[in-house]
């Protein structure tokens, strides 16, 4: 009997390694036809779950409360699962190099708890080669099996856009692959228990590497090219988003905007990529150069932030600016790699210290990845300049009234607003007489 009957027939089990905004849907959607097991090393998360909080509001607190996952710390749990999905992060050092321990350590815990018939799928995000050269050398270690014989490793790419209720994982087509063909239709056969709209076989391991990796540089290449574009039409003195509204009306138009780049994805992934092309003597131009445009964006909005606040006649040491925002993207809880830090640092070498506003972030993960503590919005009523970087919901509907209550008691014109996610109506915020700038 195969293992995909197996698992269907729940005489074996699914087991996820890692469950953050990644894993732990995919533990939820297996759940509802199988059984599974979630582990994480982080007890403080596996006891939200465990208690129905969804601290990555990803599924929400119900669906964690009804779910059937067995979570749990102990790994030697995985010795009940035969079909493991590794969702660990990979990150990059401060050197823009991959950082690959937690794919590497992930697969050593895997590998003590692996048992012979057993199928382990990567869906963390590599360049190519890794999931062959590195993570199964590492499992066949670590059990004394050998994959193709012992056990068989698979390969499918997370696509999960964090805070998205439309592109969800069952309505994502997932791209599978496998070390041969008998592991490959296994894979596909089990991922199709939850992917409602299919799987994509690829012809390889390395081809579906790749195929992560290059999604997520066409879109950091686009962005980093709107970014270009709206530097230089600030010279220029030209609103961006009226360029990109006209420009939109055209049929094929890519509909990309400027703005901050961050994430575990869009502003990590290029850099795998790059990083392995450099190892075989090839040094990358075009998305070299995009990333370095996107890296920068922090610095420019800080700069435009001076900029306003001088024309707004404000001493700038004094300046009391009140940043809303700090998650990588909007209505998401997520502050992984975000780059407000950059506006943050900027802001700092001019020895402005910025308030942080995000209702939506977790005070302990923003004071422990960027040593910030967020401050309640109504608790703001004195700033000088406020900075929309995440277009949040809740800043996104703010009307005029509410933005006047959060500065001080000064013209209008001394009121400086930077809209980094063009969420606010230009015409009605200049009529105001606010000093407005937006990227």
């Amino acid at each position: 009997m195969s293992l995909y009957k197996k698992v269907v027939n729940r005489e074996e089990q699914i087991s996820v390694v890692g469950l953050g905004y990644v894993g732990m849907p995919i533990a939820v959607a297996f759940a509802k036809k199988v059984n599974v097991i979630g582990f994480d090393l982080n007890a403080h998360k596996i006891g939200q779950y465990k208690n129905g909080i969804d601290p990555t509001n990803e599924v929400g607190d119900e669906a964690i409360a009804k779910t059937t996952v067995e979570f749990t710390t102990d790994e030697t749990k995985l010795q009940e699962a035969k079909f493991h999905i590794v969702a660990v992060p990979t990150p990059i050092n401060a050197d823009k190099t991959p950082d690959l321990r937690p794919i590497e350590g992930v697969s050593a815990t895997i590998g003590r708890n692996l048992t012979k018939g057993s199928i382990v799928v990567y869906e963390s995000t590599v360049y190519p080669g890794v999931t062959e050269d590195i993570c199964i050398p590492i499992l066949e270690k670590e059990s004394g099996l050998k994959c193709g014989v012992d056990f068989k490793v698979g390969y499918s790419p997370e696509r999960i856009n964090p805070g998205d209720k439309v592109h969800r994982l069952e309505n994502i087509i997932k791209i599978v692959s496998g070390t041969d063909n008998e592991a490959l239709e296994e894979i596909a056969k089990i991922y199709e228990l939850v992917i409602e709209v299919g799987v994509h076989r690829a012809s390889s391991i390395k081809v579906a590497e790749a195929a992560k990796v290059v999604e997520n540089s066409q879109r950091d290449i686009n962005i980093a090219f709107m970014n270009e574009l709206a530097m230089v039409f600030d010279r220029m003195g030209i609103d961006t988003q009226e360029v990109v509204n006209a420009m939109n009306t055209k049929w094929n138009a890519l509909k990309f905007n400027p703005g901050l780049v961050g994430g575990h994805c869009i502003g990590v992934d290029p850099y795998y990529f790059i990083y392995e092309a450099e190892k075989l003597g090839y040094h990358s131009q075009i998305i070299l150069s995009g990333r370095k445009i996107n890296d920068g964006m922090g610095e420019f909005v800080a700069d435009a932030i001076i900029k306003k606040l001088i024309l707004a006649n404000k001493v700038v040491k004094q300046a009391k600016v009140v940043i809303l925002g700090i998650t990588f993207k909007e209505n998401c809880p997520d502050t992984r790699n975000s780059k407000v830090e950059d506006i943050i640092k900027r802001l700092n070498e001019y020895n402005i210290d910025p308030i942080i506003v995000d209702p939506y972030a977790d005070p302990v993960d923003a004071k422990h990845e960027y040593g910030v503590d967020l401050i309640p919005l109504d608790m703001i009523n004195d700033a000088d300049c406020l900075v929309f970087a995440v277009a949040h919901d809740m800043f996104r509907d703010m009307k005029v009234e509410q933005l006047d209550g959060l500065f001080g008691e000064f013209p209008n014109e001394e009121k400086v607003i930077v809209d980094v996610k063009s969420i606010l109506d230009k015409d009605m915020i200049e009529k105001c007489g606010y000093s407005y700038w937006r990227l």
